[in-house]
């Protein structure tokens, strides 16, 4: 069924505002997936804050046009049946969520990606974005290695103390 032209402002206006508000948009084919891996990605990738929109292209065109931002990229590649992720609070938890679910589902394919401030990504890019870390994993990166010289420091100070009490132990039972 065709949509009216309210319907296709409005989408528009909804595709603008979501690119306004992602940190990464990440386009991918989607060609032969079943409705129901579309239902289990997009309910996977809320979890992440990821919103799952299938829009014509010609729509999300031109809602592109319509960004100053994003007027002038060369959007030739986006073309067959597309589907966008949006996120609004993590650069990479876009591509991640794509990436996890292509693992399971060879027909999702990554396009391109576009940045929040309207950079065109190959789909290189966007693959080796989506093998980074997550935000909580560099954290908890960032907090070991931060740690890791005062947890040395105390280890050697418990190996001197557990010396002490080896040799006090020791010289007890010499003595009884």
């Amino acid at each position: 069924m065709a949509l009216t032209k309210e319907k296709k402002s409005a989408v528009i206006k909804e595709v603008i505002d979501l690119l306004d508000d992602s940190k990464l948009t990440v386009v991918a084919n989607y060609q032969g997936t079943s409705v129901k891996a579309l239902q289990t990605l997009r309910k996977d990738a809320k979890n992440n804050g990821t919103i799952i929109k299938v829009i014509k292209n010609r729509l999300f065109k031109t809602a592109l046009k319509n960004n100053p931002k994003f007027k002038d990229l060369d959007l030739s590649s986006f073309n067959s049946m597309l589907l966008y992720a949006f996120n609004p609070d993590d650069e990479v938890a876009s591509a991640q969520d794509l990436f996890n679910f292509s693992k399971t589902n060879n027909n999702i394919e990554f396009v391109a990606g576009l940045t929040i401030d309207g950079q065109l990504l190959n789909k290189e890019d966007v693959k080796d974005l989506a093998q980074l870390p997550s935000k909580d994993q560099l954290r908890s990166i960032l907090i070991g290695t931060l740690m890791a010289p005062m947890n040395n420091f105390a280890n050697v100070l418990n190996g001197n103390l557990r010396g002490l009490i080896t040799v006090l132990k020791a010289r007890s039972e010499n003595i009884n």
